[in-house]
């Protein structure tokens, strides 16, 4: 028998012997031990390989019929079945929700329009000198596209096709290659748009937009020490990742340049400047030597683009100060400060002198004047009142005036002007080594990486800047798919049905597994497990950071035979409402819980990122191998929970910006 099926089967025993041993005997279990034993053997029927949310939703009728049998026994089976609809119809309710399809969608249209190959390639050659260049490139593209589609299997199984044979043929350790490819593509977990996120939002009752925004500067963290890593394994240890060789350096050039004498090493928009009036660029057309040049400007147009929309913001004047005061409210307070009620410059009833008086309270038609006899003064039509006198500049100056002049722009600050000169500095090194391979390798990441960081920078921006709701920003990013695999001629009718069947069968998952957890939830309540539990923790006596090392310690165990997402719809409505005694922010709390779940990737023996890579490696790559491949980059997910908790700005500090 293999080593992971003995492995799982001890922890099952290990389970069923606790279970044994801490409950008591059957005639002093209580309602709440019966949701102890309610959700240990909810754990043990999931690691027999039962469907979680049809296993939640059994677990949780069957037990919630105790709870009500208990106290009323002719309701129990009514009582039980309106909790299952109440439960369904809450969970389908929820406008949150819709966000997950909409996003699913979105990443299988990217993973099906095969963007991955290109962006994959395009890194690799931007990244040629970096020591480690090829795992480098693999952790990079890994973060891109998980942050394109959210979805880790497909992630991980399209760059094991990709990255881990050409990191094979490069002589890269296999250990390191497998890492970086199970690491790398479990950061879709944390980074946004995550449907991890969006499930704890919903499930936790926290803003997915806060979350959204926290998460953003932890997944690049995260990133970030995942490189630190493979540079000091490259540099320390260089059989582990040698250099790539000078021939797979070399850019091959278009026909146009060999107008241009070594135009290999020579400056690319100077180069071009000169061959488009020069007769060194005989037979090469016009056409083709602006479009180039264009191009090579397009880093300068865009900081230019920026520049100039940064300055319009730092030097627009601030809106004029108004004080909208009801009408007649000023003249009220001051009429009551005096104790005058007369003439108080309100709203008030119209001289009866020439005004309008009021119908007769009879109302019956009167007798025709005589022929010749003059109106009284009762039956004269209405005079119009004489124009009222101007106001005083008192009482318009009460009123709130508006300002004579229009408001001065401001100057901008030192900041905006340091900011200009550095990166004008920035870009004047930049094309003075911009060459024409260099410019070959920027056409290729204008042809992959910026569509594709266009539209995730959209669909991210729109979220953290309030312009959109999560759903909405979604259905654009789902439009934004279409277009880039319309774009890149990739988009048939195999193509959409695809890509609709596949996030319809996940979102069919992941809404089952909320109407599970609901119920089961709700069954827990019912028996009183909460109470327990909550009990239990509370008398321990735990400060603040005991409380989160102990639920951080056990959402790492958890993540060991079970998914993310069973760890989050069964166990987080246990933890959020202890979060207020010990006075967690659940917005930080969820933050390290998306980063300790993607342990849940990447720890044996339920490490689903290794057994999809293992699916699509060579036959010589063992499953052990991989397994210790994994090992340095679950320290590396350690460490950065511990630089989150230690610095809890890097999560909270851009909701705080942004939603004060």
């Amino acid at each position: 028998m293999r080593k992971e099926i003995w492995f799982g089967l001890s922890i099952l025993i290990a389970i069923v012997i606790g279970l044994f041993a801490l409950m008591p005997a059957p005639a002093d279990m209580t309602n709440g031990h019966l949701g102890l034993l309610m959700l240990a053997l909810l754990v043990v029927a999931i690691m027999l390989g039962f469907p979680t949310a049809f296993t939640l939703m059994g677990m949780g009728m069957m037990f919630a019929w105790f709870a009500f049998h208990s106290t009323d026994p002719g309701q129990a089976v009514g009582l039980t079945l309106d909790l299952m609809v109440q439960r369904a119809y809450s969970v389908m309710a929820n406008d949150v929700l819709i966000s997950i399809p909409l996003f699913i969608f979105m990443g299988y249209l990217v993973e099906r329009a095969n963007l991955i190959e290109r962006l994959f390639k395009s890194l690799h050659i931007a990244m040629a000198r970096v020591p480690g260049s090829l795992a480098v490139a693999t952790i990079v593209t890994c973060a891109i596209f998980a942050t394109a589609t959210g979805i880790v299997g497909a992630v991980v199984t399209l760059m094991g096709l990709l990255a881990l044979p050409a990191m094979l043929k490069a002589g890269y350790s296999t250990q390191l290659s497998a890492g970086c490819i199970t690491a790398g593509g479990c950061l879709g977990i944390l980074i946004p748009p995550s449907v991890l996120l969006i499930v704890y939002g919903a499930t936790a009752g926290v803003s997915v937009v806060k979350l959204y925004a926290g998460a953003l500067f932890p997944g690049i963290m995260l990133a970030g020490l995942y490189i630190g890593y493979v540079l000091l394994v490259a540099k320390l240890k260089p059989s582990a990742a040698p250099p790539l060789p000078a021939s797979e350096r070399i850019v091959a050039l278009p026909a146009f340049t060999d107008a241009i004498p070594n135009a290999y090493n020579k400056g690319a928009v100077a180069g071009l400047l000169k061959a488009i009036r020069g007769p060194r660029a005989t037979g090469v057309p016009s056409r083709t030597l602006l479009s180039n040049l264009f191009v090579a400007l397009l880093p300068a147009l865009a900081f230019a683009a920026v520049m100039g929309v940064s300055y319009r913001l730092v030097t627009a004047p601030e809106a004029a100060p108004t004080e909208l005061v009801e009408m007649g409210a000023q003249e009220d307070i001051a009429a009551s400060s005096s104790g005058d009620s007369g003439d108080s410059g309100g709203l008030q009833e119209p001289p009866a002198d020439g005004g309008l008086a009021e119908p007769p309270l009879e109302g019956a038609l009167a007798e025709p004047p005589v022929e010749g006899a003059v109106p009284s003064a009762a039956t004269s039509l209405p005079q119009v009142a004489a124009p009222a006198a101007p106001a005083s500049p008192g009482r318009i100056e009460a009123a709130g005036s508006v300002p004579a002049t229009e408001p001065l722009a401001k100057p901008a600050s030192s900041t905006f002007w340091i900011a200009l000169a550095v990166g004008a500095a920035a870009l004047l090194i930049f094309y003075i080594f911009f060459s024409f391979a260099r410019l070959e390798i920027f056409k290729m990441l204008l042809g992959s990486l910026f569509p594709l960081a266009i539209m995730i920078l959209a669909v991210l921006g729109s979220i953290v800047l309030g312009l959109a709701t999560p759903t909405e920003a979604a259905a654009m990013g789902a439009f934004g798919g279409l277009i880039l695999a319309i774009a890149y001629r990739r988009f048939n009718f195999n193509l959409l049905r695809e890509s609709a069947h596949l996030a319809t069968k996940t979102t069919a998952m992941v809404c089952w597994l909320f109407v599970g957890s609901s119920i089961f939830s709700a069954a827990f309540a019912l028996l009183g497990g909460q109470e327990i539990i909550n009990e239990w923790v509370l008398g321990m006596d735990l400060s603040p950071v005991q409380f989160m090392l102990l639920a951080q310690v056990i959402i790492f165990l958890l993540g060991w035979p079970l998914e993310w997402t069973e760890i989050i719809v069964i166990f987080m409505p246990i933890f959020v409402p202890l979060l207020a005694h010990f006075n967690i922010d659940p917005l930080f709390f969820g933050l390290l819980v998306a980063m300790n779940l993607q342990t849940a990737f990447l720890s044996p023996p339920v490490a689903m990122s290794a057994f999809y890579l293992k699916g699509v490696a060579p036959p010589h790559v063992t499953l052990n191998q991989i397994f210790m491949g994994m090992l340095p980059f679950m320290g590396i997910q350690v460490l950065g929970i511990v630089l989150l908790y230690a610095f809890p700005a890097i999560g909270l500090w851009l909701p705080g910006v942004l939603y004060k």
